[in-house]
């Protein structure tokens, strides 16, 4: 069994050790879609752990859902990019850029072209959302013509190229949270008759040939897909055939010879045994709320090759150092989650900085 300090691979890259920083949205981009002003230095404090996967990151301007967060489809959003991507690997980390089109989670008022969302089919999901005047219903989407399923699936490829182009290691295809690919997979927010809705190999379909497309584009050693089974964000549920489906993708994907399968864990074990045995390549796990002490027991055991964890890096800059000496964590301020400046972004305290404090 490996433990979390030796190296790993990951396609073609090899990671110093086997601790991931989960993807997680910050809302600090500016209104143009180029990363925030303080976002190389948030990235490049975390740097320690083997792989870094960005915040979501939309690939056109139909993908996006919330406010200020960044996207990576044009010059400037490359440009923007490429200062993390070099302070990441100035510190000798790697770092892929999740690609995160929201499909129906979103609101006009949050878009550049300020239209419609788009969604395998037009039926709302019931939430709200914040926008920059306030929270508001997500209204109504607009079902996605076989066109508009083209066009996404290119945006997909076209945003990887362009992310690699910005000195990313790799992308991930955001697959879970409740977003556009997830929304195929459910059927309550999936009514299609065509060839994406109906069956398990139908709702399969849009993941299966998105991955395609962006290992098509810049390599499947630079590709990642992220999933979620059983996950009921933004309204979804997936049924009884949630667990055969994505047998059913895994299987699929597993083809590809995607980079890594990075999977959040909401308590099915016998699916993760299942997907563990169908992946053959790295499989990254990520358990919401994982206890500090089971940090490395999923690599240890063989469930998983990576382990990733979200707010224990947010709010600690020196996870790994705290990892390693056992020093206890800094508590995540929630209130700083989304938006605003230094405060709850880069001002985290060390632990060094606090002994010495």
């Amino acid at each position: 069994m490996s433990s979390i300090w030796t190296p790993a691979r990951l396609g073609e890259i090899e990671l110093a050790n086997r601790l991931v920083m989960a993807p997680m949205t910050r809302s600090r981009a500016l209104p143009n879609g180029v990363p925030g002003p303080l976002a190389a230095e948030y990235y490049s404090q975390r740097a320690a752990v083997g792989l870094i996967v960005s915040e979501g990151t939309q690939p056109s301007d139909d993908g996006q859902g919330y406010a200020l967060t960044p996207g990576v489809y044009t010059d400037a959003h490359v440009a923007g990019w490429k200062k993390i991507t070099d302070a990441v690997h100035e510190k000798g980390s790697r770092i892929f850029v999740q690609l995160m089109h929201v499909g129906r989670l979103s609101h006009p008022d949050n878009t550049p072209h300020h239209r419609q969302a788009l969604a395998p089919s037009a039926i709302a999901p019931n939430e709200k959302i914040f926008t920059l005047t306030g929270l508001q219903t997500v209204p109504e989407p607009r079902a996605m013509t076989a066109q508009d399923i083209r066009q996404t699936i290119a945006d997909f490829a076209n945003a990887a190229k362009r992310a690699v182009e910005a000195g990313a290691d790799g992308v991930e295809i955001h697959g879970a949270n409740g977003y556009l690919v997830q929304q195929f997979i459910a059927p309550n927010a999936n009514q299609r008759t065509d060839e994406y809705g109906g069956s398990v190999e139908n709702r399969a379909r849009f993941a299966i040939e998105t991955a395609r497309a962006v290992a098509d584009a810049i390599g499947a050693n630079r590709t990642g897909i992220r999933i979620s089974p059983h996950a009921t964000l933004g309204g979804l549920q997936e049924g009884p055939e949630g667990p055969d489906l994505y047998r059913y993708l895994v299987g699929e994907l597993d083809r590809a010879k995607l980079a890594y399968l990075h999977v959040m864990q909401l308590g099915d074990e016998a699916l993760l045994g299942d997907l563990r045995k169908l992946w053959h390549q790295s499989l990254i796990v990520n358990r919401p709320g994982r206890a500090v002490e089971d940090i490395g027991a999923d690599v240890a055991k063989g469930n998983a090759d990576l382990e990733s964890f979200g707010q224990l890096v947010l709010c600690n800059p020196d996870f790994v150092e705290r990892v390693r000496s056992g020093q206890p964590m800094n508590t995540a301020d929630r209130s700083t989650f989304y938006g605003g400046g230094e405060k709850g972004y880069i001002d985290y305290p060390s632990a060094r900085v606090a002994a010495a404090q």
